[in-house]
């Protein structure tokens, strides 16, 4: 498996997956993520919060939980990715997103994509039900922890 984002590009049969691989915007800005942030919060919509490298979640999360994955994530976000830009997550649509990738700041690899075997991200919130994105990557001990620890479990 050469790259694990490119094996799914011929599937045209999931919708979770032709979302996985379609257009992205990032947001740059890091006042763009507090106001991405803020919108998410509001939404009614059901979220899967998808930890790349553990088993995909079968049932969207509850909206408190997801709330608070939003919180943690924006402080380990703001907190590890020490740079004037975030630049590290991305939607499908700013305003009315149904995917949304989020980076790990610690597994960048290449910077701007150009590698051959670009990094998946580190967690995918999405409207549809995850497959399993197979990563070559193993789930770091920390992220795991921290993982744990907004869940509460």
């Amino acid at each position: 498996m050469n790259n694990p984002t490119q094996q799914f590009t011929n599937n045209k049969q999931n919708t979770y997956l032709e979302k996985f691989n379609g257009s992205f915007n990032s947001l740059l800005q890091w006042d763009d993520l507090t106001e991405f942030w803020r919108l998410l919060s509001r939404s009614e919509e059901s979220w899967y919060i998808y930890t790349v490298g553990k088993l995909p979640p079968t049932e969207p999360t509850t909206s408190k939980i997801f709330i608070s994955f939003i919180e943690e994530i924006d402080k380990l976000l703001r907190r590890e990715h020490d740079s004037r830009i975030c630049g590290i997550v991305y939607s499908d649509n700013s305003k009315f997103p149904s995917i949304v990738k989020i980076y790990d700041p610690n597994n960048l690899g290449i910077s701007c994509g150009s590698s051959e075997t670009p990094p998946l991200p580190g967690w995918v919130l999405s409207l549809d039900p995850p497959e399993d994105l197979e990563p070559v990557q193993i789930l770091p001990n920390n992220r795991k922890r921290w993982w744990s620890r907004v869940l509460g479990n």
